[in-house]
């Protein structure tokens, strides 16, 4: 795992200092303290903070030449099919046991679109063909690793980070795009492909992107999970198979690793493969002072019937508190999902003994986990209605004590799936971004055809798994690499996803819900674990911003120039967070949007 940086100048010649270069390299220092190189030809530079994890000799390091010369690449993450496909390209030249050595082999072999095709593991990529004088950004298919590049006058500049982007030189004009803006504020991320700058992008998971040296920019989708598929019925040796050779893949490590154990279903799943292999792994887990939230006593009950070696991290409230101004300085964009802070503590502390982590992450997008999409399903009728009919029909049934929901109220099905993913009110919204609608690509996103339960299903996971998980890989990746931890999620090994992708549950419950991933676990841990009520891995954060915040988030936000306050009209939001404090409301997730919004800017945008 690492950090990159990559200049591409269309006037061919590079017109950026090298001291310039280094300094924005630096700022992705902690994603690769190993060690640091750059190279410089006359049209483009890239750079290289590696995070040594196989081959930690000098034959690992980056950046990388193809042995024809014809590319030069930067890469991070982790290719875990890479043995499989030096043996099947019969690539019999390999210098080093790193999976960086068969990519640019492949590449000689195969080129580049078959090469991205052909890989397993969790990427972003950057390539310059010599011969012609072209760029290529490939990003892995669930989104796992971070790409992010820009475009000006001068060329382009592609980053692991979002303020190597804009922190670069080349983009001083830093203007903001309104309706991503506004989406922010309602999802507490920024989708990709867009960012909140206008000239500068994301990578779409498993997308590659072309840019010649006359900054024309075509993208091509290598690979999409389709919105719609046939149902299947669920083959559990199959699945079975293809998570534990997942595991075993990701198990490969010359630095030590471990997982993270909560007391839910997914990283326990994980967990008991790993013990399967590796008799020796360890396992970390995160406990609060908090009884609502505190779920370690679970963990602990897994841990023991896996017989597998854990640590539990316990954190004191205020020591938490006390690192939630060094949580925001790992989010080098705006990000507002505060469950990013006990991800950034157990990530700190895990990084004390290990260097790679297994998560469970994927679980709940892939196989049904989430009671918001038993809900959709359980509501869906209502929106065959016109609302004209269904909002006096709705007040009829709820005072009769039939019903007890507000959701038909909404204008339309997809308004009403797009509400379950939101934090702050689209009054607020229109009134703080007004004449804004959100973007054409998140419209794509939420557009879900009401009709049978088995085609809306897969629609919802299909947008459960290109927005809000991309939210979640956000979170994790930024948390655990601000300290130099690679995290690994083996439940989005491109075969695992293949193998859900062709089921569909049939949800009538919550016992439905992540009904797979329940059955593989209960042969491996006491039935009785696997049926208790999962609390969250979360924090308290209605008491904090009542309390221990409170100054901070009353201070920043109110007497803090409002960042975006020239083109928009802010004091809507400020109004809201007083709101908050005044007991008119207690949307405590919706002021932590805007709270982190002026903590981002803060202290990334000086």
């Amino acid at each position: 795992m690492c950090g990159f940086l990559t200049e591409f100048c269309f006037k061919d010649t590079i017109s950026t200092e090298a001291n310039c270069f280094k300094d924005i390299l630096a700022l992705s220092k902690h994603r690769g303290p190993d060690a640091s190189h750059v190279i410089s030809e006359s049209y483009f530079q890239l750079g290289f903070n590696r995070l040594a994890i196989l081959d930690l000799s000098e034959n690992g390091n980056q950046p990388k030449q193809s042995k024809s010369g014809r590319y030069h690449v930067v890469f991070n993450g982790e290719i875990y099919n890479f043995k499989a496909l030096a043996k099947h390209y019969s690539l019999s030249s390999i210098n080093s046991a790193s999976d960086t050595e068969v990519l640019i082999d492949l590449l000689d072999a195969i080129g580049i679109k078959q090469t991205i095709k052909n890989l397993n593991g969790m990427f972003a990529i950057s390539i310059v063909d010599t011969v012609t004088k072209q760029l290529y950004l490939a990003r892995d298919f669930a989104g796992i690793k971070p790409l992010f590049y820009g475009k000006s006058k001068h060329g382009i500049v592609a980053a692991s980070q979002f303020n190597q982007v804009f922190k670069h030189q080349w983009h001083s004009d830093q203007s903001l795009r309104l309706d991503v803006v506004k989406e922010y504020f309602a999802f507490g991320y920024m989708q990709a492909p867009n960012t909140i700058y206008k000239n500068i992008f994301q990578v779409n998971p498993g997308e590659l992107v072309e840019i010649n040296i006359s900054g024309d920019i075509k993208t091509k989708t290598l690979l999409k999970f389709p919105k719609t598929t046939e149902h299947k019925s669920i083959d559990y040796s199959r699945l079975d198979k293809a998570i534990s050779d997942a595991v075993n893949r990701q198990l490969v490590s010359d630095v030590p690793l471990a997982t993270f154990l909560s007391g839910g279903i997914d990283s326990p799943l994980v967990s008991a493969y790993a013990k399967a292999s590796r008799t020796n792994i360890e396992a970390f887990t995160l406990k609060v002072n908090d009884k609502g939230l505190n779920e370690s006593e679970l963990a602990k009950s897994y841990a023991e019937a896996l017989e597998i070696k854990q640590h539990i991290i316990s954190v004191e409230e205020n020591s938490i508190i006390d690192s939630i101004n060094a949580h925001f300085k790992a989010f080098s964009e705006p990000f507002g999902d505060y469950s990013s802070i006990p991800t950034y503590v157990i990530s700190k502390e895990s990084k004390k003994k290990h260097t790679v982590m297994l998560s469970g992450d994927g679980g709940d997008e892939l196989f049904f986990g989430y009671p918001r999409m038993l809900d959709v399903i359980n509501k869906k009728h209502w929106f065959i209605l016109p609302r004209i009919i269904r909002k006096p029909l709705i007040r009829i049934t709820n005072k009769l004590g039939i019903t007890n929901t507000w959701s038909p109220y909404l204008d339309s099905f997809n308004e009403f799936i797009i509400n379950k993913h939101t934090h702050l009110p689209s009054q607020v919204l229109d009134n703080a971004i007004p004449k804004t609608v959100f973007s054409d690509s998140l419209k794509i996103l939420y557009t879900i055809t009401n009709g049978k339960k088995a085609a809306i299903l897969q629609q919802l996971r299909w947008n459960e798994f290109y927005a809000h998980l991309q939210r979640v890989l956000i979170k994790v990746d930024r948390a655990s690499m601000i300290n130099s931890l690679e995290v690994r999620v083996p439940l989005l090994d491109k075969n695992v996803i293949e193998n859900a992708w062709q089921t569909t549950e049939n949800l009538k419950s919550k016992s439905d819900l992540k009904r797979p991933l329940k059955q593989l676990l209960s042969k491996k841990v006491p039935e009785n674990l696997v049926t208790k009520q999962k609390k969250g891995f979360a924090v308290p954060l209605h008491k904090w911003l009542q309390n221990d915040l409170k100054n901070d988030v009353l201070d920043i936000v109110n007497k803090t120039k409002f960042y975006g306050d020239d083109v928009f009209n802010a004091q809507y939001l400020r109004q809201y967070v007083k709101d908050y404090y005044n007991a008119k409301h207690n949307n405590f997730w919706g002021v932590w949007h805007i709270y982190a919004w002026q903590k981002w800017a803060k202290l990334h945008l000086n």
